[in-house]
């Protein structure tokens, strides 16, 4: 489909056209490093030939802009044009830059449009909003509402900081009033945040600082300098006054006369010891009620009010990233914010450093195709800038639609967008898809055993002891999430609805408590993350809209059900249905319709991924971003339609298995689908793990803890993540006191995320200590501990189908149609859980090494078939060499044949015979070229032992693949084992492809007449 890319340069070449700008062609495949103090610009430099030699043609790097002092994620950016000083230097950057060059190899960045870290003391653009109001240019970067409900907030934005109630904070003496001489500035203090005086205000400190001055203490002229300030800064146009010209003025005044104070200061310290008298007096005494009065009275003539923290959730008036205080949302649809956001960014682009784009969490975001445009053509502009104005790349031969659609995309931009089963991203978006989560559960979802689902439902409901299903669960927590920590956005959300109901006589009647009520039914009943509404309604989102509104219509217990008529109407309002006269206009109804979007989105994130995930537990490994619970497995045919659609419509997005953002890592969510392949045998081992358990239990507020979902979560999580270094005999006495803190971290976690015994903002201390012990007690060697021993023995068969899965996922993604993405680590066996464990260090020593050892073993085997060797490679499965292997392999022939990866086709292949049900099989064929992948599912039904491989007659037993497509005779050459099979009777025996190595990638190529 991406004709542009048919001759796209190799990887490290210069563009044609341009000697400073890299065009940005399509990745080979991506390798995601997270950077942060601990892990720099030079370590990534270091590891820049083992990343070339392992195959990959971009390093796919986590966010590096300035970022929060210890941010070990990069995401909460306080400077968009300067690189993270605990990352690197310019300089350090600069030698990460030729490392990739030497190596041929691309950059990738990760941009973070929707929200910056305030609070604090470290943002610029949020001070200047703090100190100014609205008379800044700053305050329209972020997403404030300066007018809400409140009379006393107008103008005003609530900073919810305080560790307690504002009145006790206060009298404590926590928050302190100082000056800064070397600014000529004043500030509040609370511990690490800063909060700016308004400049207006400096004439109620210097005033007395003035009248204490003595006749002799300072010159005259002096003290007719600071009388000046004074007055000076008391002339300064107001912070709500807002015309260009007053805000400029404002803006060159109070720096004036900062630099002049401090000037004044510099000159006259008694000067200086005056102010600070004055500030003192402001101070206060702790506990002195009456002396805090002139603090209290300075405060409230900010453009900000301190509350405690806790009031976020009904009160904050600025927009965050889901529920976080510390992240403000930006206005990314103004293009002075675009523009001093992605300043860096672009010349990152315009000298060649980076090369493609990967966009944060675009759902936040007031109009993502419209941002998604204005990244292309400032891109394209800054191209031609540089002397490139060609369409290079672009293929004469493709149709109309393919080359509009390429000029459109120019640069690789990929997005966080996750999409529910049902939905697909707009055609028209100028990206090349997304960053991969859909693949993610579609490929796992092959390894998960469809057929048990009934029975894996009634094993979990009789352990825990409750019914409810995956749909009611998710609209429960969406609700807990709406009416709590995402309540004021809620309310700022209503208000602008009751602002409409209001000015129309058929609908004032309407209450604020009935329309918030109703509006909250509707959020909740969303079926899709968001839709993207603009100057025009899709009729995607029309259904999407009319969806929420009817089942959110069958679930309310309002007595007037016309509310939900109207709320209809109003997301629904096309241009020229303007109301009668005097009427709200169409554009409120509109603002409202897009603003809405923007709080679906975050609801669902918090309500189903950061919740329901951490309630529902039939089977853990589904419970993954992007995915659905209440489905149990993904037939191949199902498979195969969701490919051939990728291929057809987005055959460059993403495939991710693991990422950053990931619940578990790949290899844990693959061991966790072979119990879905045996629920008898589970059920069993529950019951058994419950009675050996039962004394370790305690009772925490009446009831048990840990609580039997907790106790279900657990034994899952142990089955995904128990390390294979801790499978064999006595357990390594340090790499179990890891483990077992781990475990406890991951059950803390999940238990605060499901927010039913305890939470982050209210944590049940006695609760998360039993759930704690409890982990511990299990993971603690003992000759009281009968179940250590028991679960190690039950673990590993199901440990090594495991393995297997993996290796047959690792197939499927790197052939699929698709850019494969890995994840830091994960070339070999993996076993993290959430975040942070998944981001522990990386041990690149050892995977250089065994990256060594590989290639050794692949060069003795090449050739030929040699089972020796291959014997050799699966011997050191426990090791990871077989996968890292395979990645290997197939990344060299993505390298080998762009082409084929990049615009091939996607045929489903049909199997027959005793373990038809266990093979996936599929073509990707371009003009005679061709690759034939044929991977292995649910092995433990096949009935494969631990340490067994799945390959030869006796396991296959006559299995075969048709390939209708390929005469009899052609020969295959599997890249996986260096082996020929030749096409006979119209296709090839499982067997015989999967002769010495548990898997197979069959290259053909057909001779040209």
């Amino acid at each position: 489909m991406n004709a542009r890319t048919a001759h796209a340069p190799a990887a490290g070449a210069a563009a044609p056209g341009a000697a400073n700008v890299a065009d940005s062609p399509i990745p080979r495949a991506t390798y995601r490093l997270q950077l942060h103090r601990g892990f720099t610009f030079r370590d990534a430099a270091r590891i820049a030939p083992y990343l070339a030699a392992l195959g990959v043609s971009h390093v796919y790097c986590s966010p590096f802009l300035r970022a929060r002092s210890g941010s070990m994620h990069g995401y909460d950016i306080i400077d968009h044009n300067s690189l993270n000083p605990e990352i690197g230097s310019e300089e350090d950057f600069a030698a990460f830059s030729d490392a990739l060059k030497r190596h041929d190899l691309r950059l990738m960045l990760d941009v973070v449009p929707n929200h910056m870290a305030v609070l604090g003391a470290d943002n610029a653009w949020w001070l200047e909003v703090l100190e100014n109001g609205q008379a800044t240019p700053y305050a329209d970067f972020f997403d404030i509402d300066w007018a809400p409900p409140r009379a006393d907030m107008a103008g005003r934005v609530l900073l919810p900081v305080l560790g307690g109630h504002y009145g006790a904070v206060l009298s404590a003496g926590e928050l302190s009033l100082r000056f800064d001489a070397a600014e000529g500035s004043f500030s509040v203090h609370y511990y690490q945040h800063r909060f700016p005086i308004d400049p207006r205000e400096y004439p109620r400190l210097l005033k007395p600082a003035l009248e204490s001055l003595s006749a002799t203490a300072v010159p005259a002229d002096a003290r007719a300098e600071l009388d000046s300030l004074v007055s000076a800064f008391a002339g300064l146009p107001a912070r709500y006054e807002t015309g260009a010209a007053l805000v400029g003025e404002r803006s060159a005044g109070k720096e004036a006369q900062k630099r002049r104070l401090a000037l004044l200061v510099a000159q006259h310290p008694s000067v200086g010891s005056s102010i600070e008298k004055a500030v003192a007096g402001v101070n206060g005494r702790a506990g002195d009620p009456a002396s805090l009065d002139t603090l209290d009275e300075l405060l409230e003539a900010q453009a900000y009010r301190l509350a405690y923290w806790r009031v976020a959730a009904d009160e904050v008036n600025y927009r965050r990233f889901f529920e976080i205080n510390e992240l403000a949302a930006l206005r990314m649809e103004d293009e002075a914010v675009f523009e001093a956001t992605h300043r860096k960014i672009f010349e990152l682009l315009r000298s060649g450093a980076a090369h493609a784009l990967r966009i944060d969490h675009p759902d936040g975001l007031f109009d993502p195709a419209g941002y998604f445009r204005r990244l292309q053509e400032r891109y394209r502009l800054t191209r031609a800038q540089n002397g490139d104005t060609t369409d290079d790349h672009i293929d004469d031969t493709a149709n109309d639609t393919a080359n509009d659609l390429e000029k459109a995309r120019p640069l690789y931009v990929a997005i966080e967008k996750i999409v529910a089963s049902f939905e697909s991203i707009p055609q028209s978006w100028p990206v090349q898809g997304t960053t991969g989560y859909r693949f993610a559960n579609l490929a796992n979802g092959l390894f998960v055993d469809g057929s048990a689902a009934g029975r894996f439902t009634r094993i979990y409901q009789a352990f825990v002891g409750e019914s409810a299903d995956f749909e009611e669960t998710a609209l429960r927590a969406k609700q807990v999430i709406l009416n709590t920590s995402l309540a004021s956005e809620l309310g700022v959300l209503t208000n602008r609805l009751v602002r409409i109901a209001r000015a129309r006589r058929d609908t004032r009647d309407y209450t604020l408590n009935t329309l918030r009520q109703a509006l909250a039914e509707v959020v909740v009943a969303f079926p899709v993350y968001r839709s993207y509404i603009g100057e025009d309604i899709s009729e995607t989102d029309r259904r999407y809209i009319e969806w929420a509104v009817a089942r959110a219509r069958r679930r309310s217990r309002s007595a007037d059900a016309s509310i939900f008529d109207f709320i209809r109407a109003v997301l629904l309002a096309e241009p020229g249905a303007e109301p009668e006269a005097g009427d709200v206009p169409f554009a409120a109804m509109r603002m409202f319709a897009r603003k809405f979007q923007q709080l679906t989105a975050p609801v669902t994130a918090k309500g189903v991924e950061d919740t329901a995930f951490y309630i529902y537990n039939r089977l853990a490994s589904l419970n993954e971003v992007g995915g659905d619970p209440a489905a149990f497995g993904v037939s191949v045919n199902a498979f195969h339609g969701a490919s051939a659609d990728r291929a057809a419509h987005w055959p460059h997005a993403m495939l991710a298995t693991s990422t950053h953002d990931s619940k578990r890592s790949e290899d844990v969510r693959a061991r966790i689908d072979v119990l879905s392949e045996v629920p008898a045998a589970w059920r069993l081992q529950l019951r058994r793990w419950a009675r050996m358990n039962r004394s370790r239990r305690r009772e925490v507020d009446g009831r048990s803890a840990p609580s039997r979902n907790d106790e279900y979560l657990l034994y899952q999580t142990l089955v995904g993540s128990f390390p294979p270094e801790l499978m064999q005999g006595a357990m390594d006495a340090e790499a179990a006191v890891e483990y077992r803190q781990r475990i406890r971290d991951y059950m803390l976690k999940a238990a605060r995320e499901a927010k039913v015994h305890t939470s982050w903002i209210n944590p049940n201390k006695e609760y998360e200590a039993a759930l704690g012990e409890f982990a511990e007690a299990l993971l603690t060697p003992g000759e009281h501990n009968l179940f250590l021993d028991d679960f190690r023995d039950s673990l590993a068969p199901v440990a090594w189908a495991g393995l297997l899965n993996s290796l047959s996922l690792m197939l499927i993604k790197y052939t699929s149609p698709g850019i494969p993405d890995c994840y830091q680590g994960n070339e070999l066996w993996d076993f993290s859980l959430v975040d942070p464990d998944n981001r522990r260090p990386v041990d690149y020593a050892r995977r250089e090494a065994a990256l060594g050892e590989v290639a050794a073993i692949w060069q003795d085997a090449a050739g030929s078939a040699q089972p020796d060797r291959m014997h050799a490679l699966l011997e050191r499965m426990q090791d990871g060499l077989p996968k890292l292997h395979l990645i290997r392999r197939l990344l060299a022939l993505r390298r080998e044949q762009p082409t084929l990866f990049e615009r091939g086709d996607y045929t489903p292949l049909k199997a027959s015979g005793a373990h038809a049900a266990h093979v996936v099989g599929y073509a990707r064929r371009h003009g005679g070229r061709g690759l034939i992948a044929l991977a292995g599912r649910l092995f433990m039904r096949m009935g494969i032992q631990a340490g067994e491989q799945p390959c030869g007659e006796q396991v296959w037993q006559g299995t075969r693949v048709e390939l209708p497509f390929l005469p009899d005779g052609t020969v295959l050459r599997n890249l996986l084992s260096g082996e020929n099979v030749a096409v006979a009777g119209g296709g090839i025996s499982m067997a015989a492809a999967w002769e010495h190595f548990p898997g197979a990638a069959l290259e053909f190529e057909l001779p040209t007449n």
